[in-house]
């Protein structure tokens, strides 16, 4: 532990004494460097043991070096944690239901954006929800290298949304579509009410031409499950839509400044009616 007195000087009217500390800290190698004064006074260390500081007519200055009291793997480490902070970790969710004969794993895909001139981004595709069918290739075992896959919509989503217990919809897909291979992949997902009324089947069927497939998966989706995805489809249609990133953008000089520019647009003629 250091020790520290003030004692009276004839030169400066004070002098500062340091004893040399017992103990040094282990993160320090090297003696802290520093220099002060009183009355715009310098004070510098003339010797090494106890340590008297001679006043020297020299302007303010305070210097620290904290560098040395670190072990360079110590800097490094604060280094990856900052960036790792620093960093937004992608996430990866999704619901997944399984049965005997098949499992269903429902996944959303995030909005994509376009920059445009004015620095600002437009919405360039939706976003959309990855249903992934796997067959059962055993007890609580599914073949997911045989998976087959199908793209919900917004729309189509909002068509599953809409059902009743007694209703049924209908998708079809081709991914070649305005391609030269059109007509040759062919998927069509039904969603049917349960003959007991107990929920809906989901019944996937591909045909490939291309590579002679023809699949046909089907899985059984309880009420419970059935209200679950209407949820989450709910929850997640507007962060598809992008509409999220627009309404953290909004500001309200950015507001005044429209309605200055054009003030009797169409959006103002609507509102005022």
């Amino acid at each position: 532990m250091s020790n520290f007195s003030l004692s009276p000087s004839p030169t400066s009217g004070f002098s500062l004494n340091l004893q040399n500390p017992t103990k040094t800290s282990p993160y320090h190698h090297q003696p802290l460097s520093f220099s002060t004064s009183i009355n715009n006074t310098i004070f510098t260390p003339l010797n090494s043991h106890t340590k008297t500081f001679k006043a020297l007519p020299k302007n303010l200055s305070l210097t620290c070096r904290h560098s040395d009291y670190f072990e360079p793997q110590q800097q490094q480490q604060l280094q990856s944690h900052g960036k790792l902070w620093a960093s937004s970790p992608k996430v990866f969710v999704g619901y997944s239901i399984y049965k005997g004969k098949a499992a269903l794993t429902v996944e959303p895909r995030s909005p994509e954006f376009a920059p445009i001139n004015s620095g600002a981004f437009k919405l360039s595709r939706e976003g959309m929800v990855m249903l992934q069918f796997a067959p059962a290739a055993g007890v609580r075992q599914y073949d997911w290298s045989r998976k087959q896959v199908f793209s919900l919509s917004v729309t189509e989503m909002g068509s599953i949304i809409s059902l009743g217990a007694k209703d049924s919809c209908e998708f079809f897909h081709d991914p070649n579509k305005g391609r030269s291979d059109e007509g040759k992949v062919r998927k069509v997902l039904k969603v049917e009410p349960l003959p007991d009324g107990s929920g809906h089947f989901f019944n996937l069927s591909v045909q490939n031409k291309l590579i002679n497939l023809d699949e046909n998966i089907y899985i059984p989706v309880t009420k419970a499950e059935f209200a679950v995805l209407v949820s989450a489809f709910n929850f997640v249609v507007p962060y598809l839509l992008g509409w999220h990133t627009a309404a953290n953008s909004f500001k309200p000089e950015d507001t005044s400044r429209s309605n200055n520019a054009n003030p009797r647009s169409g959006a103002e003629l609507e509102w005022n009616r």
